[in-house]
């Protein structure tokens, strides 16, 4: 089966409408947009994931980038480059924050960045779209999620399978009982190669001339010019929060949308550098398991193995198993035999012929069932070729701040999302189980 886009959109949109919560506008610098009003955005935050999700915002129609914020010089050049001669560029986000022109802001800095430049934009009346994790420590969370709360303003964390016609399709399977009661989740994101394990270029201009090096530490730990920390900074405790971070924090949040709940309450992860010690502090192999109550979060991340990248879920339930690819949705129906089963070759002939035809009997509309499902036990729903989920996310985004309503991934879940992710760290760190109290949103000792 296709996921058809159309009727997906609009179907979700229904959907969702239910959960928003409306917000007020009291900003006298806010541009008042209706329907089809342009949406000026600025980009704070460059890189690489930066630009490419700026890319995908502006597919969109009545989208119009203004400003770019970048601590390096080849960055704002180069989106001059992409975007036209008009774009102010500057390395300090505060002359952008000031322009009453400007609707809302998308952030992809490092994560220690997040906080205090979410926190201004929105101090300053512009909606924000966060790229995850929300957080680079547990005391951004509350902060954010209150700073939002206190500005009125609109808030969206970057994980795009939330918006995904994909995972809203696993998320209405797996409500309507398609494999049963839920039992396990295991999910794993495996990326096996130089870029994928942060190995990013370091461009032959890098200096501290060309990249604004104590703008970019901030109130991270102080260290000498570095530029492998400058543009390798996923590396380093200082500034990311490694494969939590980075790759968790998106199957945490795949995972709480499609079941609906808010994290877990224990937690055990392990790990360790075993093949990338190239000066980074954070591991290279992940494993985490979380405790959901009825059910099991098993996750792993891999950046060793010379295989290919990959990246998916499997929900395991009662009545079968539920694949998830960035392609679409697989079921495999394999319904539970009620009853016992037979384990009668050591008997003689003429009772096991007994017990056949007793077990038939007590058992025939359980085997009736069961003949039913035969040659329809395997679902498949595939999303259209090149579809692009980032997109899908910040329609979600842009709807949002024309109706001023929260989006299902506002700082709440995101910080949810986060907070569980982190969980895994500080389970290595301690070596030990952490147990987290997901709709309080703290860590309990």
């Amino acid at each position: 089966m296709s996921l058809n886009r159309r009727s997906f959109l609009r179907n979700a949109g229904l959907a969702a409408a239910g959960t928003q919560i409306p917000l007020l506008r009291t900003f006298a610098q806010e541009r008042r947009l209706g329907p089809n009003d342009q949406i000026h955005v600025a980009l704070i935050g460059a890189g690489g994931r930066g630009q490419s999700i700026t890319k995908s915002a502006l597919t969109l129609p009545n989208v119009k980038l203004l400003a770019v914020a970048d601590c390096y010089d080849g960055r704002l050049a180069h989106s001059k480059e992409m975007w036209g001669n008009d774009l102010q560029t500057t390395k300090d986000y505060n002359e952008i924050l000031k322009r009453s022109d400007i609707d809302a802001v998308i952030i992809g800095t490092p994560d220690h960045w997040h906080r205090k430049v979410a926190i201004d934009a929105m101090a300053a009346g512009k909606d924000v779209y966060c790229e995850k994790p929300m957080i680079h420590e547990y005391a951004d969370g509350p902060l954010m999620i209150d700073a939002a709360k206190k500005y009125n303003r609109v808030i969206q964390i970057g994980s795009q399978r939330v918006s995904s016609m994909i995972y809203i399709k696993a998320k209405e399977l797996l409500a309507a009982g398609a494999i049963g009661k839920l039992n396990l989740v295991q999910g794993h994101w495996d990326r096996n190669s130089a870029q994928g394990a942060w190995e990013y270029t370091v461009p032959l201009d890098a200096n501290e001339q060309t990249c604004d090096w104590p703008r970019f530490q901030g109130a991270a730990p102080k260290h000498a010019w570095d530029p492998e920390r400058f543009f390798q900074w996923r590396k380093y405790k200082d500034y990311g929060t490694g494969v939590a971070g980075d790759l968790f924090v998106h199957l945490f949040s795949g995972t709480h949308f499609i079941t609906g709940t808010n994290g877990p309450s224990r937690a055990y992860a392990t790990g360790g550098l075993r093949y990338w010690k190239d000066g980074r502090d954070v591991p290279d192999v992940l494993l985490g398991l979380y405790d959901y109550g009825d059910w099991n979060l098993e996750l792993r991340v891999n950046f060793v193995d010379g295989g290919e990248e990959s990246e998916g879920f499997t929900f395991v339930g009662t009545e079968g198993s539920m694949e998830i690819t960035s392609r679409g949705v697989i079921v495999n129906k394999v319904p539970r035999e009620k009853g016992p089963g037979m384990s009668i070759g050591s008997f003689t002939n003429e009772m096991q012929a007994r017990l056949k035809a007793d077990y038939a009997q007590k058992h025939a509309e359980d085997a009736a069932a069961r003949a039913a499902l035969i040659g329809t036990g395997v679902e498949r729903y595939m999303a259209p070729a090149g579809y692009d989920d980032t997109a899908d996310h910040f329609r979600t985004f842009f709807n949002c701040m024309r109706t001023r309503q929260q989006p299902t991934e506002n700082a709440v879940f995101g910080y949810r999302a986060a907070g569980a992710a982190l969980l895994s760290l500080l389970s290595m760190e301690k070596g030990t189980v952490v147990h987290w109290d997901a709709d309080a949103m703290k860590l309990k000792s």
